[in-house]
Formats: C-alpha cells, structure tokens, sequence
C-alpha cells in the first residue's frame, strides 16, 4: 500500500483525532496537524483544506473554543482547546471508534 493511501484519514475520524490531541493539550491549527501525524509515526498528515473546516465545525457545536493567543514564531494564532461538551463527545466517538475498529479486526481476521 503506497504512503499516500495510508495517511488517508478514515472519514468521520479527523474530528475525534482532534479532541483527542486537545483532551491532552491547548494548541493553534498547524500544532494541531503536526501532533497528530507525530503521535501516528508520520502516518497520518492532515492537510489545512480538511483541518481548519473541521476545527470551525467543532468550534460551532460547541466541542472546542478558542482564544487569540501567541505562535512560538510570536505570530497571533487562535489557541484551540476542548470544552466540556467536547470531552463528552469524545468519550462517545471514541467507544463508537472502538466498536467499529473490533468489527474490522474480526473480518480481517477471517480472511
């Protein structure tokens, strides 16, 4: 299987990967990125035309806020963490992730 096709990010997960990197820390977009594909061995890379329209999703269900904070660069970036509403999805995404990924497993297993 090439690379490319690997970092594909399976639809419906980019929003919980999210949560899961603000349950952990405060962060702007391109850390947000950069911390995810760091956490999966350079696999996953999220791109800013997928990233930033899921960030603005998730601001308006009420999952992450953000502030105006300071890059390490000393640029002004929105600083993104996670709401309590958030950390209650995130439980949910992350049993139903579980769920669907032991389903995968056991076909796979199979063949």
């Amino acid at each position: 299987m090439s690379r490319q096709r690997r970092s594909d990010v399976i639809k419906g997960t980019l929003d919980m990967l999210i949560l899961r990197t603000l349950e952990r820390e405060e962060l702007h977009g391109w850390g947000i990125a950069k911390r995810i594909q760091q956490r999966s061995g350079e696999v996953l890379q999220i791109n800013q035309g997928s990233l930033y329209p899921a960030l603005y999703r998730l601001a308006d269900r009420g999952w992450i806020e953000s502030t105006v904070g300071e890059s390490a660069e000393g640029r002004t970036v929105k600083i993104y963490r996670l709401t309590l509403e958030g950390s209650k999805q995130l439980i949910s995404e992350s049993a139903n992730w579980k769920e669907l990924s032991a389903a995968v497993n056991m076909v796979m297993g199979t063949v």
